[in-house]
């Protein structure tokens, strides 16, 4: 039989250009900046990855993606931080503290959970039931009488808050660099987006789509078999569903010819966003249909959940230096690395541990919950990015020592039998395509990530079978460099979709 391999091969396979606008709902439903979201590593290191892999996923396919991210930056919890900053705070900035501004922030969201702990164990202690003084406790008060002068537009409690959400956004800013993740094509803030939303409740009850009770405005949805749902308050006050209702209004007008929302949020609010695609449906909304929650689970480590209302914080950033501490450890014990500089090595440590952090994550199933263990995450020899990362510097050693330009005759292939190991990997060479687009329209990387995996695995087994340099046929020589330059470039393509680097040399 005659032999070929496609030694351009590129895992771009369509050219549909559907519009799909990627949702970050940074901080979720119920998790405000001030709680420093990337704070909690277990939910919001997941959520960012799959975010971004998925919009590369759907570019590779030929669509055109508009990554933008809500951030919940207004209510009760942010004045919690903002009133503990100023009883405790003494002027602390993150420049006179060093700590970053998303890290300082979250620093007195904690310092008002002891305050307030503290005042209701000493409410209880007087004889006040302690239901009634977690009502009573004056610092909840005074957090709340601040929301109410935020809302007023009191202009020293927006001066504040404007000065602490500006902290945080910079915390935000540096953790994304060191995620090698991209600035947002647009950005949502609640403080601008929460009146949206009360318009459109009101003409759905004017339609007879709602209904009134109590003086509040309520949507049906038993017949769906879900519940019964406020959307406006006897005091005219919107819900978080309400401004969802809006926002999601706002994006297709903001963006026309939209073809997809798709909501990347934690699973826990799987119920909410059933709710949301109903009701926008029952408004009429013909795109109603095409909106998508892309959920995903709680990942644990193996000393436990993390959740920062139990205490029980693990930082994003320490995660991530953790294991580019890893790799920094590991890569130092490698002679391959000699001849780096150290800002080379340094640049490769982040790029190896990024690697780990990321692919482990995105190679399970988003539904799926997970243990993330940062040591199995760096095995070299293990089913990792870094594997992946050292076998494409691999191959690019390879071909450097034989030095291949990329140029292959077809025209002049022989036509000797395959060895088991070239049909393999050209097998899964082949495949990667429509894995590629399978990937795309179940909105889950891990289907890419696992056939990456499988395609390095094989490579590998042909490497060590196969004596490419060593061989003295120069078409089979070829041959064989073509099929190896085709592997490292489908590689680089494919960990492109995960956002994941592949160094040249390692």
């Amino acid at each position: 039989m005659r032999n070929a391999v496609n030694v351009a091969f590129d895992v771009v396979a369509s050219r549909r250009r559907d519009r799909f606008a990627i949702q970050l709902q940074v901080g979720g439903i119920d998790e405000p900046v001030h709680r420093s979201p990337l704070r909690q590593a277990s939910r919001h290191l997941r959520h960012i990855f799959l975010g971004f892999s998925v919009s590369r996923i759907l570019k590779s396919t030929g669509n055109d993606v508009v990554r933008v991210q809500v951030i919940n930056d207004r209510g009760i919890h942010i004045c919690k931080s903002m009133v503990a900053w100023q009883r405790f705070g003494n002027g602390e900035t993150p420049q006179s503290s060093g700590l970053k501004g998303d890290k300082l922030v979250g620093k007195y969201y904690v310092e008002f959970d002891k305050e307030f702990k503290r005042q209701v164990e000493t409410l209880v202690a007087g004889g006040t039931p302690k239901e009634e003084a977690e009502k009573q406790a004056p610092v909840l008060l005074e957090a709340q009488e601040m929301l109410r002068a935020w809302e007023a537009n009191d202009p020293e409690v927006r001066g504040l808050w404007e000065t602490m959400n500006g902290w945080v956004y910079d915390g935000f800013r540096q953790t994304f660099k060191a995620m090698n993740v991209p600035e947002f094509d647009r950005n949502y803030y609640e403080s601008r987006t929460y009146v949206l939303g009360k318009e459109d409740v009101l003409k759905g009850l004017e339609k007879g789509v709602f209904y009134e009770k109590d003086g509040a405005v309520w949507v049906d949805n038993t017949p769906e078999g879900l519940d019964e749902k406020v959307l406006l308050r006897r005091d005219g006050t919107s819900v978080y569903m309400t401004q969802d209702i809006g926002t999601a209004i706002k994006r297709f007008e903001e963006y026309p010819g939209l073809s997809q929302l798709i909501y990347t949020v934690g699973n826990e609010q799987d119920y909410h966003f059933k709710v949301l695609f109903i009701i926008l449906k029952k408004l009429g909304f013909p795109w109603a249909s095409e909106l998508h929650h892309l959920s995903y689970g709680m990942v644990d480590l193996p000393s436990g959940k993390m959740k920062s209302r139990e205490g029980t914080v693990v930082d994003a950033d320490d995660l991530i230096g953790e294991v580019v501490g890893e790799a920094r450890a590991m890569g130092e014990q490698l002679s391959k690395l000699d001849d780096f500089s150290a800002e080379e090595k340094a640049q490769l440590f982040e790029q190896i541990g990024l690697a780990a952090v990321k692919y482990y994550l995105l190679k399970v199933d988003p539904k799926k919950r997970m243990l993330f263990d940062p040591a199995a995450s760096i095995d070299l020899q293990g089913h990792t990015g870094p594997f992946i990362q050292y076998t494409y510097a691999r191959i690019k050693s390879l071909l450097r020592k034989a030095g291949y330009m990329g140029a292959w005759a077809h025209g002049h292939m022989g036509t000797w039998p395959l060895l088991p190991e070239e049909r393999t990997v050209i097998k899964l060479l082949h495949q990667l395509p429509s894995v590629l687009q399978e990937s795309a329209a179940k909105l889950d990387p891990a289907a890419l990530a696992n056939h990456t995996y499988e395609l390095v695995k094989a490579y590998n087994s042909f490497y060590q079978t196969v004596p490419v340099l060593k061989e003295e046929d120069a078409t089979k020589r070829t041959f064989r460099l073509a099929l190896s330059a085709s592997v490292a470039h489908a590689v680089k393509k494919a960990m492109w979709c995960l956002g994941i680097e592949v160094p040249e040399r390692m």
